[in-house]
Parts: structure tokens; sequence; C-alpha cells
């Protein structure tokens, strides 16, 4: 049975029915042919169950946050800003792009939505100031991904769902790995450029004077993460709350410091909102109907005593299943891998002793990984669809840098849990 279903996804997925309808179809299929019980009839309290939870009222809240300052103008202030800043670094305005997405992956939790953001606002500078397009689209891709770990993370809101785990936690033990990823990739992109100067493009400076008046704009998006965040970790809001609080920030942001925000402008955001955020529910729903058919047809009991009578010790069982995942990450798209899979993954890691919340982080970076690498490599897709020539090949090329960072990630992580764990025992 175990098998067939992952064949039957895979499957399905290659017909490229979206992926919600994918784990609905399996669901029923499932409780045609395995199970005892008219699974079929329990599919409307499923669905209501999976949905009725106040926590997951956080996701639009933190998507409209996040297109709100896209809309409004706040992106492109904000990257101009940090081209001051770094762009006399080996690499220019390739540090842009990942200073840019690590601040706005602190605002809106996601990582399409940062990659999108930041590709759009860079590539025109790309073009203009002849940089390599691989490496310089590569690190748009890759610096998109923290989008995902670095708080408020919409992942980590459904991993904490699915797991019953403190989201507070979460976020709190993304942030260290989330900063020193960013870190990591910048450091690459100088030694690289450092090695190959041609890459990195024309060398720029300017003066205390014009990086002192940018500061206007990272100041407000600075205080907007403090405060989202801050107010969780001061008890003062729950986490959805603060995506609450964010949103009117977020607004008053675009309005005084951006753009401002038209009426078309609220239309797209709302519009974006909505697109987004059903498709996360539709899929998180479907999973968890999967996920009830399978529990009640006797898979995850298969699955548990497959790997515990494997006879692998705690670690080995630990890279079996950093192993599983990097493999279907290449082929699953990553929201769905996660919803399909945690609910059988993380009890029995759980049961080996290893902290929910520390394999809750890397498990994200392993996300991390799925979303830049090919073929179902979201990031991949949305950094090529805003270039105007260049194959999807370049950017897939430009990545490869930081899919060894975030591998070196991986393995610090499994040696030095408490990069993960530290700040949450702190706070």
């Amino acid at each position: 049975m175990i098998w067939s279903v992952a064949f039957s996804l895979l499957g399905l997925m290659a017909l490229t029915i979206p992926v919600g309808i994918v784990l609905f179809l399996l669901g029923i299929g499932v409780g045609q042919f395995y199970s005892a019980f008219p699974l079929l009839r329990g599919l409307g309290q499923v669905v209501w169950s999976s949905s009725a939870s106040s926590t997951l009222i956080a996701i639009p809240l933190f998507v409209l946050l996040g297109e709100l300052l896209v809309r409004g103008g706040v992106a492109e202030r904000t990257y101009a800003a940090l081209d001051k800043w770094l762009s006399w670094l080996p690499g220019g305005l390739v540090h842009a792009n990942i200073a840019t997405a690590t601040m706005f992956s602190a605002t809106s939790g996601s990582s399409v939505a940062t990659a999108a953001t930041v590709a759009t606002v860079a590539m025109p500078q790309a073009e203009r100031l002849n940089y390599d397009p691989r490496l310089f689209s590569g690190a748009i891709a890759a610096g998109g991904t923290l989008g995902i770990l670095i708080p408020p993370s919409i992942n980590l809101i459904v991993y904490g769902f699915l797991t019953e785990t403190s989201i507070p936690k979460l976020f709190s033990a993304g942030l260290v790995p989330g900063l020193l990823m960013a870190l990591a990739f910048m450091a690459a992109t100088a030694a690289i450029c450092a090695a190959r100067p041609h890459l990195g493009g024309p060398s720029r400076s300017f003066g205390w004077s014009e990086r002192l008046q940018s500061l206007a704009q990272l100041i407000p998006i600075i205080i907007l993460f403090l405060v989202v965040i801050g107010s969780i970790y001061a008890g003062w809001a729950t986490p959805t709350e603060s995506a609450a609080i964010g949103v009117v920030m977020a607004a008053l942001i675009a309005v005084f410091m951006g753009d401002g925000l038209s009426r078309a402008a609220i239309s797209d955001a709302l519009h974006g909102t909505i697109r987004i955020s059903a498709m996360i529910m539709l899929v998180i729903a479907g999973a968890y109907f999967l996920n009830f058919a399978m529990t009640s047809a006797g898979l995850g009991r298969q699955l548990s005593q497959l790997i515990q009578g494997s006879g692998l010790s705690p670690f080995g069982t630990l890279l079996l299943v950093v192993a599983l995942y990097l493999v279907l990450g290449f082929f699953i798209e990553t929201l769905s891998l996660m919803v399909a899979t945690i609910p059988i993954v993380v009890p029995i890691m759980a049961g080996l002793g290893y902290d929910k919340v520390w394999f809750g982080v890397l498990l994200i970076v392993l996300i991390e990984m799925a979303l830049i690498t090919p073929p179902v490599g979201l990031n991949l897709f949305v950094v090529q669809s805003t270039r105007k020539s260049g194959s999807l090949n370049d950017v897939i090329m430009g990545a490869i840098p930081y899919v060894l960072v975030m591998s070196a990630m991986l393995a610090a992580l499994i040696a030095f849990p408490g990069l993960a764990l530290w700040l949450p025992s702190i706070l």
C-alpha cells in the first residue's frame, strides 16, 4: 500500500492536476480500496476540522502584509537603500538581492512571494549593469527561500499546526539559522566574485550622506519586524493577532513611506492574498483527509513498522529521513510535501527522542533546498518568469553554490542542534 500511494501521488502530479485535488483523490482511493470503513462519509468533518483553527487565520494575514508592502512600492525603496550600503562588497548588487530577500522574509513569510518581489525589482538592474545572469538570478532564487525560515514563516505556522508545536518557539528557532544562512549566502557570493570579479558586475560606491539618508527606507521595515515578532514574545499578542497588527502597520508604511495605496493596488493585494490563501487551505484540507484515510487504513502503522524494522539507529533513521526529503523535494511541491509527510514522519522522529522544534527547522531547510532544485523548484520558475532573456538552466546553474551552502547548514544543524534550540531556550 505504501508504494502504491507514493506512485499514485507522483503519477497524478505528473498529469499537472492541482495538488490539493490530488490529495483528495488519493484519500478517496485509499478509503475505497484499503479501508473496511466508508471513509468518504467523514470527508466533511475532516475538512471542517482542518480549517476551523484560529491559528490558520495568521496565514492570509501574513500574505496580505507582504502584498501591501509590494503593491505600495516599499520593495523598490528598500532595494535601493540596501544597494547603497552593500554595493562596495565583491558581488555588488547580488548582496542587495540577498539582503532585500532577508528583510522581506521577515515580513511576508512566503518564499515564492519574496523571490517574486526581489526578482521584479532587481532584474532590470542586472541587465543594465551587465551582471552575470546565472549568479545574479541564482542569488535571488536562493535568497527567496529565506521566507519560510526567518519568522514570521507561513510554513512554520503550518508545521506547528500539524504537529501541535508552539509557533513562537518555532519562530525563535528559525531566526538564528535563517540569519546565519543569509550571511553564508553573502559570504559565498563574496568568495565567488573575489575569485572571478567579472561575475560581480561593476564596482560602485556611495557617500555616507547618501547611505544615512537611505536609512529612512529601512527603519520602517525593521520596526515592522520588531513589532510583529516582539509582540509575540512579549506575550502581548498571539501569532494571529500580531499578523493583524502587521497588516495595519504595512498599510501605513505603504501610504506614508512608499508610493501610496491606490484602489487598484489594494484590489491587487486582496486578490493575491485570496488566491495564495485558497491554494494553501485547499492543500491543507486535502492533506488532512489523505492522512485521515491512510491512518484509518493502517498506512502510518506500516510505515512505522518499516522504519523500526530496518534496524537503523536513531541517527541512521534521521539520515534516512533526510535522504527521503531530498529525493521527494525534486518532484513534489514544498507545501504539499510538508502536509503529506509531517503527520507520519514527525511522530516517528519524536519517538526516537528528537526535539520537534529542532526537527521543524531542519525540515524547513530541506524544504528550502527543494525550492531551488529542479524539476519542481518553484523559486527557479518564479525568477525565470521575470527575465527578458536566457533559459531556466541559467537560474539552475546560478543556484548551485547556494544549494551547497544549504547543505552545509543542514550538516551544522545536525551537528549543533543548539543553533536552533538556543534562542527558544532563553526566551
